[in-house]
């Protein structure tokens, strides 16, 4: 590469971007120099932790940043006008999958790169492992003899699907799953063997999302490239994970998992009839011991900074800046030519669906007196649907302009306002009533959290000072306490530990949260009512509970603890009756309620309840806490003295053994206060937990 580092841009700080972000910083001559986003503290947020110039508005990162290239990670539908300008401007651009909405899309950015002599990258990031890379080698030499048949698999849960976030852009149209999904998979047939033909689409499993709408999340698709039968499956209900690439020959079978980056060949051999299947058996276990040696070999030596993920953005992201700092084109498994032929074959299965008919929606305009911040997540969704089921309208604040209520859409509107932007929070509080401030941020570093979620939280209330509210109800966790110990038990005096230092970011921030909120009302009158809610349990909500365990894809937990202790479940109709009582009741300024069922489950009642009511029989064990712990300070230990990261915080033991909720908590307050009467009957709660649940997707 030249002498002088390739400056880079990111455009859209959502998560994705943190994957480009360390990609870029592994590169040699190569750095991040702007990230740039519609929210100033989202840009500002990852261009801090890389030394880059955060940016608002694209026009003047342009202008100002003096780039080479860009990385636009948007949501797909705005990626064209977006490359488009880029291109003009005279950037290469590296567009995340999918390009482009359509093949017509993705060939308008390809023309505008040519016209520009931009390179146009697309990020088909899975064809950059190691391991597809033998794979491809394998079928190209001939050493799997002539594949007939492949099969390309995406097995892997997607809980927004049933958790939410529903505003998120794969869920708005029913084909935009596969917008979404497809590319990587036709990406490895197109590689491999060149355009593909669609012959048949058969959607499976449909889920209805808020609002009547109705999702599928098995999609199985059927198609030829020359002589090969190629399938494509779909699968995002809780199962197993298999995201892999089949391909069967005559010589051998090879199984390329790009979730892991292993591949392993079935072969057959010349031994007799006894020895044959022990060789065969042998040979797969040894492939087995190899691939997964050389991945934990990888990731340890790297501190994970190779995992097969973090591997496939290097081989992706590495081969555009190895062009663009060449000036040679693009290696065609990036190359956007190559996008539009995928995108082709993505188009020619969604002409396959059946017409979508958005169902009919509600006439009328809202007239709010309720704001519910943080709305669209899954606590935020059913207090919005309960309060609107009580006769009261309501204003959901959210990044997006729409919300999962489109079937009341009468009753509840959706503002899109900065939580930073103290002015524009007050005005959007015009008229209302009562706040609740459900939003949480999730930190790594202590700093971060002061800014993100202590100082957003404060900033809410200011707004809601400035507007006149007449209640602000902040929801805090339960996970403050120190919960540690199976002696006594908490009620809303307990209080937290005044050096709250040694527990984990979330804990500690919220805590914190609550400390500067009370000070407000203390000093300066802000109505403040501070709710605390349990392990929230119900529709809409995860199996891959972390508040119960550790897990490991959706068959396998490893309990915080032993397990045998009883847990604070709490129903989320029951929590949302308790958040909608604490605005209702007169005089309750300045008093916090912990809104926890009473204890009748323990995390192996909860599973056992899973087996004998869903038929599902999860992998679950206990865990040591101590181990836990030990783990936990190697790992800050090497992130400290290796990675050199700045401001992290190390758990203590006792952080660790009060995520097993050690601690009975006494829930008389909110029950006397505020008339509160969570679910008291076994079978009742095992209904709403789990039978009622729709936790597997189907």
């Amino acid at each position: 590469m030249a002498n002088k580092p390739l400056r880079a841009g990111i455009v859209g700080a959502g998560y994705i971007a943190t994957w480009h972000a360390d990609t870029i910083k592994a590169l040699p001559g190569v750095e991040l120099a702007a990230v740039c986003d519609m929210s100033a503290g989202a840009a500002e947020a990852l261009a801090g932790g890389y030394g880059a110039d955060a940016y608002r508005d694209l026009h003047e990162m342009i202008s100002k940043a003096n780039l080479d290239a860009v990385h636009i990670l948007t949501p797909p539908d705005s990626h064209k006008m977006l490359a488009v300008k880029c291109a003009e401007a005279g950037l290469h651009c590296f567009v995340e999958k999918p390009v482009g909405v359509s093949a017509a899309e993705t060939a308008e950015m390809v023309a505008a790169g040519r016209k520009a002599e931009r390179l146009m990258a697309a990020g088909h990031n899975f064809l950059g492992m190691p391991g597809y890379e033998r794979l491809k080698q394998a079928a190209q030499s001939g050493a799997l003899g002539r594949i007939s048949t492949a099969e390309i698999n995406w097995c892997f849960p997607l809980p927004p699907l049933r958790s939410g976030p529903f505003g998120l852009w794969l869920l708005r149209e029913p084909k935009n799953l596969l917008l979404e999904l497809g590319p990587h998979l036709f990406a490895f047939a197109t590689d491999l063997f060149g355009p593909v033909e669609v012959s048949h689409l058969q959607l499976s499993k449909p889920i209805a999302l808020p609002g009547d709408e109705v999702r599928h999340q098995g999609w199985h698709i059927l198609a030829q490239v020359g002589d090969v039968d190629v399938t494509f499956n779909i699968s995002l209900v809780e199962t197993v994970d298999d995201r892999s690439v089949i391909l069967r020959g005559s010589t051998a079978q090879a199984r390329f998992d790009y979730a892991s980056d292993t591949l392993v060949i079935r072969g057959e051999n010349t031994a007799d009839l006894v020895v044959n299947p022990l060789r065969a058996q042998l040979s797969q276990g040894w492939q087995h011991l190899r691939e997964g040696s050389v991945n934990v070999f990888r990731q340890v030596t790297s501190l994970n900074r190779k995992s097969p993920y973090g591997l496939s953005f290097r081989g992706a992201v590495g081969s555009f800046y190895d062009s663009v700092a060449n000036a040679k084109p693009m290696d065609a498994r990036y190359d956007m030519a190559t996008a539009v032929t995928v995108m082709q074959s993505i188009d020619d299965a969604l002409a396959r669906m059946p017409k979508y008919k958005a169902p009919a929606r509600p006439k009328g305009k809202p007239q709010p007196k309720v704001m519910v911040i943080g709305g669209t997540g899954f606590i935020g969704r059913a207090l919005t649907r309960d309060l609107v089921a009580r006769g009261h309208d309501v204003r959901v604040v959210s990044r997006g302009r729409t919300g999962p209520f489109a079937d009341i859409q009468n009753h509840v509107e959706t503002v899109s306002v900065s939580m930073r932007d103290v002015d524009g929070m007050a005005n959007a509080m015009e008229g209302i009533d009562t706040v609740y401030n459900l939003a949480k941020s999730m930190d790594k570093t202590w700093d971060d959290a002061l800014i993100n979620d202590v100082g957003v939280s404060v900033g809410v209330a200011e707004a809601a000072m400035t507007a006149g509210v007449r209640r602000f109800i902040y929801t805090g966790t339960i996970a403050s306490y120190d919960m540690s110990s199976p002696e006594g038990s908490i009620t809303e005096a307990t209080g937290y530990a005044d050096d709250m230092t040694d527990r984990n970011m979330y804990a500690r921030s919220k805590a914190e949260c609550e400390r500067q909120l009370l000070e407000m009302h203390e000093g300066r009158g802000l109505p403040l009512v501070i709710a605390r809610p349990g392990i929230v349990v119900g529709i809409g909500g995860p199996l891959q509970h972390w508040g119960i365990g550790r897990w490991h894809g959706a068959g396998a937990v490893r309990i915080w603890g032993h397990g045998r202790n009883k847990l604070p479940f709490v129903l989320i109709d029951d929590l949302t009756d308790g958040l909608i009582r604490m605005m209702e009741q007169d005089g309750i300024e300045g008093e916090s309620y912990n809104l926890v069922g009473d204890p009748m489950m323990s995390a192996r009642d909860y599973f056992a309840a899973i087996h004998d009511h869903m038929g599902a029989r999860l992998n679950v064990t206990s865990s040591s806490l101590h181990a836990l712990f030990v783990s936990d300070a190697v790992k800050h230990m090497l992130k400290v003295a290796l990675l050199r990261r700045k401001g992290l915080t190390r758990a203590s033991l006792k952080d660790w053994k009060s995520r097993a909720h050690f601690t009975q908590f006494d829930n008389s307050k909110p029950k006397n206060d505020l008339g509160w009467m969570p679910e008291t009957d076994r079978d009742k709660l095992i209904a709403g937990a789990i039978t009622n649940a729709n936790l597997f997707g189907f």
